[in-house]
């Protein structure tokens, strides 16, 4: 019976590894989750093999027949990983050399770990992006929902945390969803590039035997093969990609969040997070936290450090293949948990969240937000715009020293002092809701662009979510 924890190299050492050296150097806590596509791609490479008579037809086809009895085992549960093997290959292997004696050993014609695991790495991706990016997609499906029935829904606009020009809640929301739609971009670009097909590169100088890459590369739904056979093996630009992208994710994640915490407190109170995505205190029993929202912006940390880590491991490696390398995929998968569950609950608690309307409207009160709208004003009469620019700014001078919170209260006598082509009709343009509405320009808080904005992003979720499925 073979050995299964036995290292596949061992047969050149006089004797086994350390205990705690073994321990040490395994990767199979990290390899497990690849286990079935290590068995996907073994089963391409198997067929292969006999295809082009490198294995007899016979043992080829057994070796096929073992390993999809292995995969259904392992799917079903009736098989588990071992995880004192030292990674998931050697385990596959050992599994198949157990069943099969000699010819189970014979799997492993033509290739090596290193071509082994990076073929691995990328089927596993093919699988998790996705499904990740899903839930990008649904997270800008609630908010555009969310978005819809807030279009006439008053709220500052901040610039440097004051209040700048009037907006809707929607308009914001909608800019969140931006930040999504190129994080669903970035993934998908991410997954173009790892589509090539690295088995056939061996150890780092390919194989002495007539291989056949392109029935491999079919076989496993790849796009092209890989062009160099050291590149190939030494290549985790596809993690660092991947993980880059969840940083900037998680990143917006993290702004979103901010805003949540800010828009939750007692001073602002735009938003009530539902009690089941908010905690107490164990002392304070008034206390509602928003912990939900603090710990995914926290956690965005994680994911910032998978990828510094991933960066540092490569930044010194020679070509091709170093052992550093084996650590890829703890960072890797760390981070896609990480962006994933993050993604999950943040969907789930701004779905479950109400808006306080009304507060958010009387943000746009007081703060002269609509100074910008009186120098637009001017401009339409035909006033340079610096010059305009310095009437307003007199205005709201005056309102300041004289304690006036809008300076839609003033008299139009008072307009007139700053500017005789003011006229009454200047208060036709000062309110919150005559600022939003004058901006119809592409991309505004115009009530009618916003719809657009909106529809644009259901467009971009039905199209993409369609593209996605199998």
């Amino acid at each position: 019976m073979t050995d299964k924890k036995a290292p596949l190299w061992h047969g050149r050492f006089s004797e086994g590894p350390d205990a705690e050296a073994v321990d040490f150097e395994t990767s199979i806590y990290a390899d497990v989750r690849m286990a079935q596509d290590d068995v996907r791609g073994s089963i391409a490479h198997a067929g292969m093999l006999g295809k082009t008579g490198i294995l007899p037809s016979a043992e080829s086809d057994a070796i096929v027949r073992e390993l999809k009895n292995i995969a259904r085992e392992l799917e079903s549960g009736s098989l588990s990983v071992d995880t004192g093997a030292e990674d998931i290959h050697s385990f596959i292997e050992g599994v198949l050399t157990d069943r099969l004696g000699d010819i189970g050993k014979k799997v492993h014609t033509g290739r090596s770990r290193n071509d082994q695991v990076a073929l691995d790495e990328r089927l596993c991706l093919k699988r998790l992006v996705p499904e990740l990016n899903s839930l990008v997609l649904s997270l800008i499906n609630a908010l555009s929902d969310i978005a819809a029935q807030h279009t006439g829904t008053l709220m500052s606009g901040y610039t440097h945390l004051q209040r700048a020009q009037p907006v809707t809640l929607a308009h914001h929301l909608c800019a969140w969803c931006q930040m999504l739609v190129r994080d669903h971009g970035r993934l998908s670009d991410a997954l173009v590039r790892l589509d090539v097909m690295p088995l056939g590169s061996g150890a780092l100088a390919g194989s002495g035997l007539p291989l056949d890459r392109e029935m491999v590369r079919s076989e496993l739904g790849f796009s092209k093969i890989t062009e160099n056979s050291l590149d190939a093996v030494s290549d985790r630009d596809y993690c660092i990609e991947i993980v880059s992208a969840l940083s900037v994710l998680m990143m917006h994640l993290s702004r979103f969040c901010e805003e949540i915490v800010i828009w939750s407190t007692e001073e602002f109170k735009f938003i009530d997070l539902s009690e089941k995505w908010s905690t107490g205190s164990s002392i304070m029993p008034q206390k509602k936290n928003p912990d939900f929202a603090e710990l995914i912006r926290g956690r965005s940390g994680r994911v910032f450090g998978n990828l510094v880590a991933l960066l540092t491991m490569m930044k010194g490696l020679p070509l091709s293949y170093d052992r550093d390398m084996q650590e890829d995929r703890e960072q890797l998968f760390a981070a896609i948990d990480t962006a994933s569950s993050c993604v999950r609950v943040f969907t789930a608690m701004i779905e479950t969240a109400r808006w306080n309307v009304d507060r958010m409207a009387a943000s746009c009160s007081g703060g002269h937000a609509n100074a910008t709208d009186l120098a637009d004003y001017l401009v339409r009469k035909g006033v340079p715009f610096r010059t305009a620019h310095g009437v307003a700014a007199g205005v709201v001078r005056y309102c300041i020293d004289h304690d006036i919170r809008d300076m839609i209260e003033l008299p139009l006598e008072r307009f007139k002092e700053y500017s005789s082509l003011i006229e009454g009709d200047i208060y036709d343009c000062l309110s919150p809701e005559a600022c939003v509405h004058a901006r119809d320009v592409p991309g505004g808080p115009n009530a009618n662009r916003v719809r657009s904005q909106i529809s644009a992003l259901k467009k971009f979720v039905e199209v993409t979510s369609g593209r996605n499925k199998p």
